[in-house]
């Protein structure tokens, strides 16, 4: 099982956790953000109501309530300039660190894929996590109830509920939550809430180097993600989101042509991210 940083930072007089402590303690105050009082959202009804039906879902009514984000005035959201991105990986690694991620095991994850044909070509990159979907397939399919809303709209998994049914990994459309192989329990991108709520960015936001990752409250003109996304509208600069279609509603936005080119090699349905995405014959591809 997982220790996770939030607890070794504790600024609380309590003794250091041991190793025996699992990521149910490191996430269990999420618990309580989806516990606060929730509002009614049309919007999202009729998103739950567009989305196609399917069998591994559970009833309305056993989700429904865990899908309405608590009533705190936050809507987080990512936006990704993959034209600043240039692979360096430093997000993932960050990542790894703060959530201490197995080896072989991402909560993110860099593709990427060389284009064009000698001698003009280039490697296009695209950074990608849990797209903490408005509706969310994988709160619709967890069995045991574990999968919420918590603070600004973020899935997040309460570890003392999760099963280890794995239900969530056959739903999610872009292959971002993986089991645990230890604690037999999914995993996925919180938004670092233990961060944010220190007023801290997530660890790959923060560590970035080439600025291509913004977080940060939708609902907050003066936000990070919202001064990058005007910023982007005011250069015409063309922004989309990843597999539309399945009416999801993401709050994850990409600028740059890495969305078109990159789709393809993106995780659906069942899988995970997986350390085959930099085998090294990934580097030489045919061009048709």
């Amino acid at each position: 099982m997982h220790d996770d940083n939030a607890n070794q930072n504790s600024e609380s007089t309590e003794s250091t956790p041991s190793q025996s402590q699992s990521r149910r303690e490191f996430l269990k105050t999420a618990s309580a953000g989806a516990a606060l009082p929730i509002v009614g959202s049309s919007s999202v009804a009729g998103q739950q109501e567009a989305q196609q039906d399917n069998p591994l879902f559970q009833p309305k009514e056993f989700w429904e309530k865990r899908m309405t984000p608590p009533d705190d005035g936050k809507k987080y959201g990512w936006f990704i300039d993959t034209r600043r991105c240039f692979g360096c990986h430093g997000c993932e690694v960050s990542c790894k660190s703060e959530n201490d991620v197995p080896l072989g095991k991402y909560i993110r994850q860099t593709f990427y894929k060389d284009v064009g044909q000698y001698p003009k070509v280039a490697r296009m990159f695209m950074p990608m996590a849990c797209q903490h979907c408005e509706d969310a397939p994988c709160i619709k399919a967890c069995p045991c109830g574990a999968l919420k809303k918590g603070t600004g709209g973020s899935v997040i998994i309460d570890y003392d509920t999760c099963c280890g049914h794995a239900t969530c990994v056959e739903v999610c459309p872009y292959g971002a939550i993986y089991m645990d192989p230890v604690a037999n329990q999914a995993v996925k991108c919180h938004n670092c809430y233990h961060r944010v709520e220190e007023d801290m960015e997530p660890a790959c936001a923060n560590t970035c180097p080439a600025d291509a990752i913004h977080f940060g409250d939708l609902n907050d003109s003066e936000s990070k993600i919202s001064a990058a996304m005007a910023e982007a509208k005011k250069n015409d600069v063309g922004v989309t989101q990843l597999r539309s279609e399945k009416k999801t509603n993401p709050r994850m936005w990409f600028a740059g042509d890495s969305p078109a080119e990159i789709e393809e090699r993106i995780p659906r349905e069942g899988e995970s991210y997986s350390p085959e995405t930099y085998n090294i014959y990934n580097w030489k591809e045919s061009n048709p």
